[in-house]
């Protein structure tokens, strides 16, 4: 195949399923749409978009998951731009976030110009209001320690600690691992979190050095290094449907894959039949001799776009890859809409994470003080209320929705500093997703290539998602993209299109 015509022929001829209807799938399915060819995305649930979802909560459109993408790389924003969204591009409140839960329950905004946490000066007013004289004495002491020449030190948890003690640990960094990355300081991998950071310690000579020296000088104010959509990151959602649709792009949801299968020298997705109210039909029996009847969606590759746990399920009878235990976060996010005048002056900036261990949230989002569109929305405020981490459920998991919002307002309270009473509450929604195991987790990386180069060993086979790429937009959709493109490039000129 030498001519273009040909080229655009066998695109045309070459058929594409996408496994997973998230951000991550509906990426990887326009890059294939955009040469041509045929491409069909089976979605299990009722909707797509994934993590990026949104709820009328009091009569508002609200994000309840994905609420903002990091602007390092530039890919979100390049996407966003090709879509025709980029007049809704927003720049969060100047504001910046809070930590609460320090000694005698007082709060206070996180220090800026810091790497995770880590500050480059620990004798700064608003570094020391954190960490206080004590704290900032013995971070001080990382100027005196000799910089680790043989070796680096793996662990972000252990290089803070022993560098600039305990305070810096548990009152600025394990707020900022614990709220991003729902992980402990002692489980992320330095050089994965911060690359670059041993290495600058290396040639400074301490931690606060280092900070300094990658900073630039440059004072970042924590929660600033992100943007989302005017109306709502559920924008990008739609956006990236319609053009699907515009290009031919098959969408299908409640269509749930039970297997992936060869079929000649091609393959086929067996989706399990709907029942009538559009759910998926029960699986047969473990012990019946007639397999549960399926529809099968030829391919001449497949593209799988789960949470890992399902990947891992398709694709492990047709790779190497291991279908392994899987754990990952479990969070839930409580949206309440409060008529609360107090908070009016945003007294504690667009959000506040938690010392670990000192309330039961992680996090908390004052969306109406972060995002203008939000406050021009509603005359009331919305607060995120955010339960659960690495290796702790949410506490709101055993209760029903009445009592979660109870307690999501309760901390909210707590956390924001004003009295908030069951009667300000106006409406109030509440969503449960299964988060990504950080990839950022020590050993993680290992993990993730590995079942990538599994997936890779087969032609026609890949695998998008954020358990491969790391969570946030900002690593989902350059993976999805090159992993696409990937697919593309075998497909055209890897070998002739053999299944019809």
């Amino acid at each position: 195949m030498t001519d273009a015509a040909d080229l655009v022929a066998h695109a045309h001829d070459t058929r594409i399923v996408v496994v997973g209807g998230g951000v991550a799938g509906l990426v990887a399915a326009l890059e294939c749409a955009k040469v041509g060819m045929q491409v069909t995305v089976l979605e299990a649930s009722d909707r797509l978009g994934g993590v990026v979802r949104s709820a009328e909560v009091d009569g508002v459109s609200v994000d309840v998951g994905a609420e903002s993408f990091a602007t390092r790389g530039g890919t979100v924003a390049a996407l966003v731009t090709e879509l025709g969204l980029q007049h809704a591009i927003v720049a969060p409140d100047a504001a910046g976030a809070w930590v609460a839960g320090l000694p005698g329950g007082a709060a206070a905004p996180l220090p800026a110009g810091g790497i995770l946490g880590i500050p480059a000066n620990p004798f700064s007013d608003d570094v020391r209001r954190v960490i206080g004289w004590r704290g900032a004495w013995r971070a001080y002491l990382d100027r005196l320690r000799p910089p680790l020449t043989i070796g680096h030190e793996r662990s972000l948890g252990a290089l803070v600690r022993r560098r600039m003690g305990q305070a810096v640990l548990d009152r600025l960094v394990a707020p900022v691992t614990t709220g991003v990355y729902s992980a402990r300081p002692d489980d992320i991998d330095v050089d994965l979190a911060a690359p670059g950071l041993n290495n600058a310690l290396t040639r400074t000579g301490s931690l606060q050095g280092a900070v300094a020296q990658l900073r630039g000088g440059r004072a970042v104010v924590p929660g600033q290094a992100v943007q989302g959509l005017d109306g709502g990151m559920t924008r990008l959602v739609d956006a990236l449907v319609e053009r699907l649709t515009d290009l031919g792009v098959e969408l299908r949801v409640g269509a749930p894959a039970r297997e992936i299968v060869r079929d000649g020298d091609a393959w086929a997705v067996v989706v399990d039949p709907a029942t009538g109210d559009g759910s998926p039909a029960a699986p047969a029996a473990a012990d019946s001799a007639t397999p549960a009847p399926g529809d099968r969606v030829p391919a001449h590759a497949v593209i799988v776009a789960t949470p890992e746990a399902q990947a891992r399920h398709l694709l492990a009878p047709v790779s190497s890859l291991d279908p392994g235990s899987v754990t990952a976060p479990v969070v839930e996010i409580v949206t309440l809409v409060v008529d609360a005048p107090e908070l009016d002056v945003a007294p504690r900036g667009t959000g506040v994470l938690t010392v670990p261990g000192s309330h039961t949230a992680k996090a908390l989002t004052h969306a109406t003080a972060k995002w203008q569109w939000l406050r021009e929305a509603t005359p009331h405020h919305i607060l995120r209320v955010s339960f659960g981490a690495q290796g702790e459920a949410p506490a709101t998991e055993a209760l029903d929705d009445d009592a979660a919002a109870a307690l999501a307002l309760s901390e909210a309270a707590a956390l924001l500093g004003v009295p908030l009473q069951p009667s300000q509450l106006r409406a109030s929604h509440r969503e449960r997703y299964v988060q990504s195991q950080p990839a950022a987790v020590i050993g993680r990386a290992a993990v993730s290539a590995a079942g990538r180069a599994a997936v890779h060993a087969v032609p026609g086979l890949a695998v998008v998602g954020a358990w491969l790429s790391g969570t946030g937009l900002a690593q989902v959709v350059p993976d999805a993209i090159a992993e696409a493109e990937r697919v593309r490039r075998e497909a055209l000129w890897g070998g002739s299109v053999a299944a019809d």
